[in-house]
């Protein structure tokens, strides 16, 4: 059912046609509802119109509320599953209504249709677009040219035109409808402009097209009224619409350009009380001017009255905002379009846009900060080197910040890249329109769960699952601790953030049961995005989009006991206790005994953060070698890290690339970053089963995979691998064919989409920021032993470096002496 809604005031034979146009519609009569609301006119209009259209709901206002009173009556009065909105001077074409309600129906998130509206006969254009200057004043671009072709496209718009438009009922209801302080003019900006910023679409449909006479019905009132109106409704638009920011910049400068607008159409003197230059004339109190004048000034005067309840919506709004202002700004079209020529008004604009730093403001892509708890070093690990590609690829289209809570030593030409603690994260952390971060953030940064910053959350490593190996070394308690601890942040994190990241589709069932237990798999979500992808997508991690290219030999011929001709299988990473190293030697040491030119090298045996700890497998390692006398004869030890921009000159010299590790649940759910390096190098993978990647390599024929701790079989693979050519070869070919997915353009693509139209979470605006039903993880009250408190001293390291593990200390010293733990 869709009910039409039209305004009556005083025109009873132009409502009459235009309700006998809509029995010409294409659309069934049984579905159509017609509701007139008579403004009170006070001269028939009602009764006439109940003659002349019996199967019209005629609703008399006891008062003119203006258009946009009028159309609430209506659909207070409406049982449609959709209104429409016809002014009552138009008629609507035949597809009018049919065109509407299917572009409503193609895509949920689109909550109004703005029609193409055309002169009576069908040859001018009225309304194809819509566009917003920057002090709160609509337009309606290529209004008075000639239709053409070229307005036929459909597209996103900022506004619809009230002359024409279709919308859901129920978002209707849900964002207010129209405003009726504005009584007219500019309520259809202003409810376009809300729908916007609380994550509707407006669409232009230029099939849905309506045909307008444009009485002027305000000449009899005198222009100066309806000035008054638009530089009123203006600033009201502007005050409930913008954010604190833009508002900042542009509502002080609005405010004067109206004043000098009305004086430069008015031809007023503006000098006559300024003393140097209009001197004399002291002993006449009154001056003659211009109603237009006055406009602005009175404008100014009934905005400062509605402050009151304009505060009240604009706390609402702006509570339940899903988009931001950044993401808006390309709908304004021609912000700074001054919309009339005075030169002295021309002159003022101009000089008021510079002033306040507008142009700069306006014109901008979204602030994106990026936060990662790890530094940003020549030689980086697997989190760092995501946060540097996640900042390179969004610095194409925004201003990008990346900061490192553990130290920086690098640089970038394409986005700003420092190390930042203390008020130097806050002032980033502010300066944000969305923040991209992993691990401890809101644990450092509680303040921002409370605002309005849009938050995306790199899950791509399930740290609660990774303590669960990692704290195996320390006492039962304090390891219960450790996981504890990771599962209260990562909870605090889900519940709060717009957005997130995951590593895989084995890896978003997981998460997707923990949003589940976090209360984030909610009817908003879900009826937003059936799918869930609009909250949780895949973004594994990647490889360079340009292939690698060797720059010198840093194995082959480099490394003592390494030549040139010699089978190489490349350990491309650290060493970690989920990890099987042990299995891998064993493997080796057999073949060693059949192929004196098999060579096993260890990428890196310590990691650059400081702050993450020795692992006990690296040691066991090295004694492992050493007991079986292949230390630096067959397997050799990079005791420090390789420089990212270095790697490739590693994996180049190698045959083949290996990873094996127990089989648990850290395991399963784990995203190998060290395989995505041997698919840019285009080598074979031997593997062990149980992960993502080991499916990946089964189903694809990228190399092998063997069970866990299975030396036989291991061994038999890496054999086949580097000395069975055919093989080899197939692999490498499948290899190839694979890449490509996993380039930094291609896995980081729902990141960027999202970049371009970010926007808070369905469930979160709703409350002002404050998750849903949420259960958190109880912290178990325990005292940490000397090893535990190490480890976490490694922890806070990691976040925030010295200066968090002493802020952490003296927090702990502070509860101890308190009595708390």
């Amino acid at each position: 059912m869709v009910s039409v809604v039209l305004v009556n005031y005083k025109g009873a034979d132009d409502t009459i046609a235009c309700l006998r146009s809509l029995t010409s519609l294409d659309w069934p009569a049984e579905r159509l509802e017609m509701v007139v609301v008579d403004n009170a006119s006070s001269d028939g209009s009602a009764a006439r119109i109940r003659d002349a259209v019996p199967g019209a709901l005629v609703v008399e206002s006891p008062s003119n509320t203006g258009f946009a009173g009028g159309c609430n009556l209506g659909v207070a009065h409406a049982t449609g599953e959709y209104v429409a909105f016809l002014n009552n001077d138009a008629r609507a074409d035949r597809s009018w209504l049919t065109a509407a309600v299917a572009t409503l129906e193609s895509d949920d998130r689109c909550g109004a249709v703005a029609c193409k509206v055309l002169d009576w006969d069908g040859k001018l254009v009225d309304y194809v677009g819509a566009a917003l200057t920057w002090y709160g004043m609509g337009y309606k671009p290529h209004a008075e040219r000639p239709d053409s072709t070229d307005f036929d496209r459909p597209r996103d718009v900022l506004f619809a035109t009230g002359a024409a438009m279709v919308m859901r009922a129920g978002v209707y209801r849900e964002v207010g409808g129209f405003d009726e302080r504005f009584f007219m003019f500019y309520e259809d900006v202003d409810l376009g402009w809300r729908l916007n910023l609380l994550g509707w679409r407006v669409r232009y449909e230029p099939r849905s097209i309506a045909f307008h006479k444009h009485h002027a019905t305000m000449a009899k009132f005198g222009s100066f009224r309806e000035r008054y109106l638009l530089e009123r409704n203006a600033l009201m638009a502007m005050y409930k619409n913008y954010d604190d920011e833009t508002l900042t910049h542009t509502l002080p400068a609005a405010l004067m350009l109206a004043v000098r607008r009305a004086l430069a159409m008015s031809g007023t003197d503006s000098s006559v009380l300024d003393l140097e230059r209009s001197p004399g004339g002291d002993d006449k109190l009154t001056l003659e001017l211009d109603k237009t004048a006055l406009t602005s000034t009175f404008a100014i005067d009934g905005f400062v009255g509605q402050l009151s309840s304009l505060e009240e919506s604009r706390r609402d709004i702006q509570a339940r905002r899903r988009r931001s202002d950044r993401e808006l700004f390309p709908l304004f079209r021609d912000a700074f379009e001054p919309a009339y020529g005075m030169a002295s008004y021309v002159k003022a604009h101009d000089e008021l846009v510079d002033a306040f730093g507008i142009a700069e403001h306006l014109t901008g892509g979204q602030r994106i900060l990026v936060v990662t708890g790890e530094p940003l070093l020549e030689k980086m690990a697997g989190p760092a080197i995501r946060a540097w590609e996640i900042a390179k690829a969004l610095a194409d289209e925004h201003d990008v910040w990346l900061v490192s809570t553990g130290g920086c030593r690098v640089s970038s030409d394409t986005f700003r890249v420092s190390s930042e603690w203390g008020d130097g994260l806050s002032k980033a952390l502010e300066w944000a329109d969305v923040i991209v971060f992993q691990g401890l953030l809101l644990e450092v940064a509680p303040w921002l769960a409370a605002t309005s910053k849009i938050l995306v959350a790199d899950l791509y490593d399930p740290m609660h699952l990774e303590q669960l190996e990692q704290a195996k070394d320390l006492p039962p308690g304090e390891r219960e601790l450790a996981v504890a601890d990771a599962t209260r942040v990562l909870n605090e994190t889900i519940a709060r953030a717009d957005f997130m990241l995951c590593a895989s589709e084995k890896q978003r069932d997981f998460w997707l049961g923990q949003l589940a237990g976090q209360g984030r798999v909610n009817p908003a979500v879900y009826d937003e995005d059936q799918t869930l992808a609009s909250l949780l997508a895949v973004v594994p991690f990647g490889v360079s989009d340009e292939p690698p290219v060797q720059r010198r030999h840093a194995i082959r011929g480099a490394v003592p006991g390494i030549g040139m001709d010699d089978k190489v299988i490349l350990w491309g990473g650290g060493l970690y206790n989920w990890f099987d190293p042990l299995t891998l030697v064993r493997a080796v040491a057999a073949l060693d005994r059949k192929h004196d030119d098999v060579r096993l090298f260890f990428l890196g045996m310590s990691h650059p953060n400081p702050g993450v700890p020795k692992m006990r497998v690296a040691w066991e390692t090295r004694q492992l070698a050493d007991e079986l006398g292949l230390t630096d004869r067959v397997v050799f030890f990079n005791e420090g890290w390789v420089a990212y921009d270095e790697r490739a000159d590693y994996l180049l010299d190698a045959n083949i690339g290996v990873s094996t590790h127990f089989t648990h649940v850290e395991t399963t759910f784990s995203f190998r970053t060290r395989m995505l390096d041997y698919l840019w190098a285009s080598l074979p993978i031997v593997a062990t089963e149980g992960d993502t990647f080991a499916d990946l390599i089964a189903s694809r024929g990228l190399g092998r995979v063997v069970p866990a701790r299975d030396v036989d079989e291991l061994a038999a693979a890496l054999e086949e691998m580097l000395y069975d050519r055919a093989a080899a070869q197939a692999a490498r070919e499948n290899v190839t064919g694979v890449v490509a997915q996993f380039r930094w353009s291609a896995v980081l693509r729902p990141l960027v989409a999202f970049s371009r139209s970010p926007r808070r979470a369905a469930d979160l605006p709703i409350t002002s920021g404050s998750p849903m039903a949420t259960a958190r993880v109880r912290r178990p009250v325990r005292r940490l032993g000397l090893v535990g408190s190490v480890r976490l001293a490694g922890a806070y390291f990691r976040v925030g470096g010295l200066r968090e593990v002493s802020r952490r200390v003296t927090g702990r010293v502070k509860r101890q002496l308190s009595g708390r733990s």
